[in-house]
């Protein structure tokens, strides 16, 4: 029993003396108070059909479009009538800009219909999406709202291992909540993940922290906190960051043309181990080894074959595989780079032309925003618009997918999966466009509108109500 109670009293007493002697450790406090007002809730809700039996994983929208235009439906996926619910997430975000631009995670608003955000004081607004760019999972919001706070912007590249770092989140829906750790590593590359050097740390980070910032000493955002490494949907000690001047790369184009373009080169590439730099003859494992050469590519039309090893690009080093997709995506398509090949044991410079990323990813598919769910109007008609991937899927050049059809666009035949191309010989591309069309049709007209189902083109004629 005395052992016991020694036991505990030293325990207590280092306790104690920690608790007395706090020197040296950071303090956030100031950060939190200057910088978390910029710092958002995001909640999103979206309408959502799912088959009955949900054993394909598939929802039922893609699976109507999958049908309608001939592709093969997944086993499991055929059975039960659809049922119809209301999805909501959560996840945070940033103020960049006072006037209402937000930074957040493209997989936290990729299936939204209606997004709030949720200021510290407890102001809400609805907020609309610029742009989302799946491949870094990167989205920018605006808010109608002026004379907000801001958060300061830092240097992601002047961060070093060990260095102190904060995030600000809602996990779990908690608000406002603050937690801090170090830096664990730099340039992380990720499975599927082409074109972002991850920042990892130990900072806990839960579901409804995606899309929140990350916090230098300085009271400066780094990054973006995006991803988790887990095996039980917690946090487990590997958080990861996007890093704040690859986002606000993206967040710039998003704001000029509501889209990212990326250049590349038609290669597949792989690591140079050890072994392999001595059998091709270089002093040490570097660069990327090119596996194969797309036909009529830019680097087939550049003369690079399978076995060279890109050691660098555009002036660029190229230490390992995982940089040449981001240093390559960075280039301007149309540009002419100059590369350094190894070849036959001798390093050597060719020339090369950028080719242009095609948008659509299957790796990242699942955080590509896909428009929000509008009303068209007076003819009973809810769509959507398709992104580029989705047309690209359908072998269409524009379109909209209808998700309901009621009052008179369904007496006139029009069924949910239907995508409306055009009006008469025009086609049409948003929900804007379609709404004023219609909106145009006079009381007891009909206007003509060109569909596809099921890999057919046909046209339907609505028409406008009496009044």
């Amino acid at each position: 029993m005395l052992n016991r109670f020694l036991l505990s009293t030293i325990f207590l007493g280092s306790s104690f003396a920690a608790l007395a002697a706090p020197a040296g450790l950071p303090d956030f406090t100031s950060i939190v108070e200057k910088e978390g007002r910029a710092v958002v809730n995001i909640s999103t809700t979206a309408s959502m059909r799912e088959e009955a039996d949900g054993a394909s994983g598939i929802d039922s929208e893609t699976l109507d479009l999958l049908r309608r235009f001939g592709f093969p439906v997944p086993p499991g996926a055929r059975g039960g009538q659809p049922r119809q619910h209301q999805a909501q997430s959560l996840g945070s975000g940033f103020i960049i800009e006072s006037n209402g631009y937000i930074l957040t995670n493209a997989h936290v608003v990729a299936k939204a219909d209606e997004i709030t955000v949720k200021m510290v004081d407890k102001r809400t607004f609805k907020a609309k999406v610029v742009g989302s760019d799946a491949r870094t999972d990167v989205a920018l919001l605006k808010i109608e709202a002026n004379n907000l706070p801001k958060v300061d912007l830092g240097d992601a590249n002047k961060l070093k291992q060990g260095e102190w770092v904060l995030a600000i989140g809602q996990p779990f829906g908690l608000d406002n909540t603050v937690t801090a750790g170090i830096v664990s590593a730099k340039g992380r590359s990720l499975p599927d993940e082409n074109f972002v050097p991850f920042i990892q740390t130990d900072v806990a980070i839960n579901p409804g922290n995606s899309g929140g910032p990350l916090f230098n000493m300085n009271g400066q955002v780094v990054g973006i906190n995006s991803q988790i490494y887990s095996r039980s949907g917690g946090y487990m000690g590997l958080s990861f960051s996007i890093p704040i001047d690859v986002a606000m790369k993206v967040a710039d184009e998003l704001k000029a043309s509501g889209k990212v373009t990326r250049g590349r080169i038609g290669v597949s590439i792989q690591d140079v181990n050890e072994e392999l730099a001595k059998s091709f003859g270089l002093s040490k494992a570097t660069g990327a080894l090119l596996n194969s050469v797309e036909k009529d590519g830019p680097a087939d039309k550049a003369g690079l074959r399978a076995g060279d090893i890109l050691l660098k690009f555009n002036g660029q080093p190229i230490s390992n595989s995982g940089e040449l997709p981001r240093i390559v995506s960075a280039v301007k398509p149309g540009s002419k780079v100059t590369v350094q090949v190894w070849r036959d044991k001798v390093a050597r410079d060719m020339s090369l032309t950028v080719g242009e990323l095609e948008d659509g990813d299957k790796n990242t598919e699942a955080r590509e925003y896909k428009g929000k769910k509008e009303d068209a109007g007076k003819f009973g008609l809810v769509v959507r618009e398709l992104n580029a991937r989705e047309l690209k899927q359908l072998g269409l050049t524009a379109g909209l997918l209808v998700r309901e059809a009621n009052g008179e666009a369904a007496k006139a035949g029009l069924q949910a999966g239907d995508v409306i191309a055009g009006i008469g010989g025009q086609e049409v591309n948003t929900a804007t466009q379609l709404r004023k069309l219609l909106n145009e049709v006079k009381p007891g007209d009909s206007i003509a509108l060109r569909i596809v189902r099921n890999g057919t083109s046909a046209f339907i004629a609505l028409k406008a109500p009496a009044k």
